[in-house]
């Protein structure tokens, strides 16, 4: 059995959770209301203020949407309740970010400076000039949201600069080598 469809998905308070069903699963929180069709094959139940995710059965598909099943609930639960929040640095002479309204406006080095507005459900936030966050209560938003702020300038090997994720390490090369002799 999967070790994490087996954990219980604790629901704290102030988090209220409805199941139809169709298993079209419902979570309201403090920072929102987030919605998403589950399988309708797995069985989801509710006891004793805790979500517990079931398999019909042993085959290879349900085996796979067990754990997939709980993990999502989960997300559900911890996003309306407490949020996700993704960090960036960025690195480089010149490089910085700016608000601009609800708009990030980010310097990276082009002829021209790059303006992105938030998808519903996401706020951008700047500490400083080269710390960028990204703020949300459905996990996978807030991670493609990063990765796409990240891909304005993916950080390079050789000086480390760009837009990393701030607890990212960069593998760095070394340059050219000094005095070579030509032959």
């Amino acid at each position: 059995m999967s070790r994490i469809g087996r954990k219980p998905v604790a629901l704290p308070k102030g988090v209220d959770l409805d199941v139809s069903e169709t298993n079209l699963v419902t979570v309201k929180g403090p920072k929102g209301t987030l919605t998403r069709q589950f399988d309708p094959e797995m069985i989801i139940k509710r006891e004793d203020g805790q979500l517990q995710v079931n398999r019909p059965s042993e085959s290879n598909r349900h085996r796979q949407l067990h754990g997939l099943s709980r993990t999502l609930l989960d997300n559900m639960v911890i996003g309306v309740s407490t949020g996700y929040r993704r960090n960036l640095e960025i690195a480089g002479v010149g490089y910085r970010a700016l608000k601009d309204g609800d708009m990030l406006v980010m310097l990276l080095g082009y002829s021209h400076s790059i303006r992105l507005e938030p998808p519903t459900g996401i706020k951008y936030g700047v500490e400083g000039t080269t710390k960028v966050f990204v703020e949300g209560i459905d996990k996978e938003l807030v991670g493609s949201e990063a990765a796409r702020i990240r891909s304005m300038r993916p950080p390079e090997p050789y000086k480390g600069k760009g837009v990393r994720y701030a607890e990212e390490k960069i593998r760095r090369k070394a340059g050219k080598s000094g005095k070579g002799s030509k032959k």
